[in-house]
């Protein structure tokens, strides 16, 4: 891989564009565009963060404290959201401490827009899928206000209840679908974005305190699910109507974390706090398998573990292969760690009582849950094993969903995800994502906030090896067989002398990456081989 010089960032707001043509950095209160292809400078705007006059006078008292909470006021009034429109004409940066959003357009410097939330206080504001409208969610659940730029109007809808896990558009971008709370309820709006934000349907959600909620990649089904004190989801469509309801026996005893739909939409893998996972199926919504961490990996899945000490024989530069580990194995967990290590008891006293399983509950649970584009493997993370990244083979459904039908069992036993590989790091994992183009789904970066990047690919072709084999009656003769293993995993070390990277995105083509620090980031592309063209960078 070929990595590009360090540069500094603000609250990790680095965006490519969609065509992966330019390059959006915030740094403090500066928006700056760079092209890709050479991370020179195409643009640079100076964002206005002065709040509004009305966000001025609440906000006085604040502003004529001591010194040191002056420096902290200028410091949050610094961009703190920043983005592309679809059609990378236009960029906008935010200041959620001022209420202020500034829009503008890269083909013409000179043009800008400014918005102003006023006393209702801004929390998060970013583009519609349209390119021309800009979300802005304001404080304390009040409303949320569609700005179009081409009529200059607003749009209002009262009450939404989660900034940032209670919406969703549909993938064709012409509905709008809102969480909301009226009256003590939860509520569903769907609004029509093509017709400004027209209420189509309007109808009560059957839960209590709804925690989040997943639009199906088709649109066609919604999963809502309650808080953290209840495990319990449904799945509705956009007409208010309960599909199905989930809820496991025996009773976790806490909520949902999180929820991941197949890309087609005919699966759905639900996990908690237990360190399981459910695969739900779109004909019955019942499960058809539960995923369950497993301390003790059985022969037959491919263990890749970081070499250790690597990036000091390194220096932080090159690449080096995982070490293949034979099954079967002990996979390290936070409970073994903590069982390993007991506590030395002082003189005199005895030893301390094991661990219970309230303090084991505190770390367990699943922290991340994620399909590839082509939904063939589902990537499992938990904090009971922070350091490791779980790949299940997920069979592809088939073509006629009618044939999932209960009777079948021997096509819903070929559904049944099996795990393949396991990737085993020195430090705890911060963040991990698949390629985000189709034709590369096999391929996942790692980061785990150290002066590296991992990656995993089931791409690999190996060559065939020649094997001499005696036919009765013949000379020698050269038979090729091709080796079982069909992927690689390798550890790549960034060249700079103090950079760890904590978390990292993929480029809209799949062919570079942006890895962020706190204050700094770089982008890291691949490279082709010679006999693919020459060596190029991509």
């Amino acid at each position: 891989m070929d990595f590009t010089e360090i540069y500094n960032q603000t609250a990790s707001l680095v965006y490519f564009s969609p065509g992966a043509h330019y390059l959006l950095t915030a740094v403090e209160d500066r928006l700056i565009v760079r092209r890709s292809e050479s991370f020179q400078i195409a643009r640079t705007w100076l964002v206005n963060t002065t709040s509004s006059p009305t966000s001025s006078a609440l906000a006085s008292a604040t502003a004529a404290g001591p010194s040191s909470q002056r420096t902290k006021a200028e410091e949050t009034a610094w961009i703190t959201h920043a983005g592309w429109s679809c059609d990378s004409e236009y960029v906008l940066g935010a200041c959620a401490k001022t209420g202020v959003v500034s829009v503008f357009k890269l083909r013409d410097e000179a043009w800008s827009a400014r918005i102003e939330a006023g006393s209702e206080g801004l929390v998060k504001a970013e583009w519609a899928p349209d390119g021309r409208t800009i979300l802005c969610f304001s404080e304390w659940g009040l409303r949320v206000t569609m700005w179009s730029l081409v009529t200059g109007a607003a749009t209002y809808i009262q009450y939404p209840i989660h900034p940032d896990r209670g919406y969703a558009f549909r993938q064709d971008a012409r509905y709008f679908v809102l969480a909301e709370r009226h009256k003590s309820k939860d509520t569903l709006g769907v609004y029509d974005a093509h017709e400004a934000y027209r209420l189509v349907r309007h109808f009560p959600l059957p839960t209590n305190s709804l925690a989040c909620l997943s639009l199906s990649p088709t649109g066609n089904y919604l999963a809502v699910w309650e808080g953290p004190l209840e495990y319990k989801l449904y799945i509705l469509t956009l007409a208010g109507h309960v599909l199905g309801t989930f809820s496991p026996e025996p009773d976790p005893g806490f909520g949902i974390r999180m929820v991941s739909w197949h890309p087609s939409g005919m699966f759905l893998a639900v996990a908690g706090t237990d360190d399981k996972v459910h695969i739900l199926e779109s004909l019955t919504w019942n499960p058809i398998a539960t995923l369950e961490l497993q301390t003790r990996i059985p022969a037959g899945v491919n263990v890749w573990r970081e070499p250790a000490g690597w990036l000091e024989a390194t220096h932080g530069r090159g690449f080096l292969s995982y070490e293949r580990i034979q099954g079967p194995f002990t996979l390290p967990t936070t409970g073994s760690q903590v069982r390993t290590r007991p506590a030395k008891p002082s003189a005199g006293t005895r030893s301390a009582a094991p661990s219970t399983p309230s303090v084991s509950r505190s770390v367990s649970g699943t922290t991340q849950l994620a399909f590839n584009t082509s939904g063939s493997l589902l990537l499992v993370r938990s904090a009971s094993a922070p350091t490791a990244v779980l790949l299940y083979d997920f069979a592809m459904p088939p073509s006629d969903p009618t044939s999932m039908s209960p009777e079948t069992s021997t096509k819903r036993e070929a559904l049944v995800p099996r795990l393949r590989s396991v990737l085993l790091h020195a430090q705890p994992v911060t963040a991990a994502r698949w390629n985000p183009l189709p034709a590369r789904a096999g391929r996942l970066a790692v980061a785990c906030g150290s002066q590296s990047v991992y990656l995993w690919s089931d791409e690999w072709v190996t060559e065939p090896e020649p094997r001499l084999t005696r036919v009765p009656g013949r000379e020698l003769e050269a038979e090729t067989e091709l080796e079982d293993d069909s992927e690689v995993a390798e550890c790549v070390g960034v060249p700079a002398k103090k950079f760890e990277a904590r978390d990292l995105r993929w480029a809209p083509d799949g062919e570079g990456m942006i890895l962020l620090d706190q204050k700094t980031f770089c982008c890291a592309f691949e490279v082709e081989e010679e006999g693919q063209g020459g060596a190029a960078v991509m």
